[in-house]
């Protein structure tokens, strides 16, 4: 069966698996399981703290810049302006490096550290100002289809809204939301990229997020603490790859009373 590539403002992508790489017990797993789960785009946390790790390692020494695009992150932003900022040096940093990631950002402003859900306000005013500056804004949200509209009106190129909240493994908890965040976003725009992003724990709730009609899952928790992340990567690239291929085959409707798979004509007596 044949699909389009993914286009996220100015990057084309064959795989619609984005990954993450925090969380994992070593770098050299982290590499093993990028490699496994086939994404093309990996997003990295630019705050100091997470690019070096106790042995004073850079997580970028381990990443082929070559073979990957990277996605700078805002996590861990509470503000409007701390977000902005650090958008800012995630493209110093990869202009530096001459990667493709430099044009883009995965926006994250944060409301409160117990639930990491997004402060809707923050968000918006962080994408106007970041859209304003050139950025593509890749921007994490809740599955509120009023804040989601809101936020492609403001200049996104791809809205994500989280399936559940960040490292929760519950899965896509309210799907319904999540088919009215599509019609709105893509009213008008058939191929306006919607990404899960956040939330899932386990390869079906990959696959539900694809059926749906996501064009993406961004994840990172759901591998790296996995029980066994190398084979949970390749587990997510399939679900992405199998829930991609059953929302384009077109799923049959839901029934109350069965329906008999042989036909009842030429029946033998």
């Amino acid at each position: 069966m044949s699909d389009k590539a993914l286009v996220l403002g100015n990057h084309t992508l064959q795989s619609r698996l984005i990954v993450g790489t925090g969380k994992y017990s070593t770098f050299e797993l982290m590499q093993e399981c990028l490699e496994a789960s086939g994404s093309e785009v990996i997003t990295v946390a630019v705050r100091r703290e997470r690019l070096v790790d106790a042995a004073g390692r850079n997580i970028l020494d381990y990443i082929d810049l070559k073979r990957y695009t990277i996605l700078p992150n805002t996590a861990g932003c509470f503000t409007a302006e701390d977000a902005v900022r650090v958008a800012r040096l995630g493209r110093e940093i990869l202009l530096g490096l001459e990667n493709p990631g430099a044009d883009w950002v995965k926006l994250e402003v944060l409301g409160d550290k117990k639930t990491l859900l997004p402060d809707p306000v923050a968000t918006l005013e962080a994408t106007e100002k970041l859209v304003a500056e050139g950025f593509q804004v890749l921007c994490y949200t809740t599955d509120d289809p009023i804040t989601a509209r809101r936020l492609k009106n403001a200049g996104a190129t791809s809205v994500m809204p989280a399936g559940s909240p960040i490292g929760s493994g519950q899965g896509v908890l309210n799907p319904n939301n999540i088919r009215i965040c599509l019609e709105y976003l893509k009213e008008n725009d058939p191929d306006y990229p919607v990404i899960i992003d956040a939330g899932v724990g386990a390869a079906s709730d990959v696959a539900e997020a694809m059926e749906l009609g996501c064009d993406g899952v961004l994840l990172n928790t759901a591998i790296a603490s996995a029980r066994d992340p190398l084979t949970m990567s390749v587990a997510m690239k399939l679900a992405c790859q199998a829930g991609r291929m059953s929302y384009l085959a077109g799923r049959i409707p839901k029934k109350l009373y069965a329906t008999a798979s042989s036909p009842e004509t030429g029946v033998i007596a």
